[in-house]
């Protein structure tokens, strides 16, 4: 019978804390990051609802309660859950797409400018 070596209990610990550590810290960079104008948000992809995927999230949830505990409003708490959503994309390594950040525009304003300069257009007639 062969003798599998244990794992330390207490290094694994101190990974899971590390881990844990990394989590905050990104999700309080994307918080802070997001807390700009809507313009300048990244593009989120949705993202499957695996079991590690699922265990990021319970991770991140208790971290949440101080950030909306000080939320001042509606605007904030918005800033803070897309922030979150942001940091789930990060560490699980989804693709973040920045679509629409260098010009500012989302597709919905491309378009809703483009029908206007038609309607202009064919007024002019």
């Amino acid at each position: 019978m062969e003798h599998t070596p244990r794992k330390n209990p207490k290094k694994e610990k101190t990974d899971n804390e590390l881990e844990i550590e990394l989590m905050r810290s990104t999700l309080e960079e994307a918080i802070m990051e997001t807390r700009s104008t809507l313009k300048n948000r990244p593009r989120l992809t949705r993202i499957a609802l695996s079991k590690r995927n699922r265990a990021v999230v319970r991770a991140l949830n208790p971290m949440l309660v101080t950030y909306l505990e000080a939320s001042r409003d509606l605007c904030d708490t918005d800033s803070i859950l897309f922030g979150t959503a942001l940091a789930v994309c990060r560490i699980i390594g989804a693709k973040v797409s920045t679509a629409g950040r260098a010009t500012g525009q989302s597709s919905g304003e491309k378009e809703l400018r483009s029908v206007s300069q038609g309607l202009e257009l064919s007024s002019a007639d």
